[in-house]
């Protein structure tokens, strides 16, 4: 279960994230609304998250899954322009979102 709020909370928050990009500097109101709605459920349930993982797993898997879910985003949805050291980039954030389960999983047993 906590995987599972953990993603919810991912997910919200890259929408929020696309939602922000949308509303063109908050000049688009639905966009802006729903940047803020999604935000907000993001937050709430990483918060539940929190209970039970560390706080400097759960935010490093946060962080590094939002960082590689936005930079995909941006380059399929919105054409932003990608090479392949940004692609390296963002398989490097992968392995140590990897590397950093590994590490819970070993410390945990």
């Amino acid at each position: 279960m906590k995987w599972i709020l953990l993603f919810i909370g991912i997910i919200a928050e890259l929408c929020g994230s696309t939602c922000m990009k949308m509303s063109e500097g908050f000049t688009k109101l639905y966009p802006s609304i729903f940047t803020f709605v999604f935000w907000a459920i993001g937050l709430t349930v990483f918060i539940f998250a929190l209970k039970k993982f560390e706080l400097s797993f759960a935010y490093a898997i946060w962080a590094g899954l939002g960082i590689v879910g936005v930079s995909i985003i941006g380059m399929v949805f919105f054409k932003e322009p990608h090479n392949i050291l940004k692609i390296i980039s963002i398989l490097i954030i992968v392995v140590g979102v990897i590397l950093l389960n590994i590490s819970d999983i070993l410390l945990n047993k």
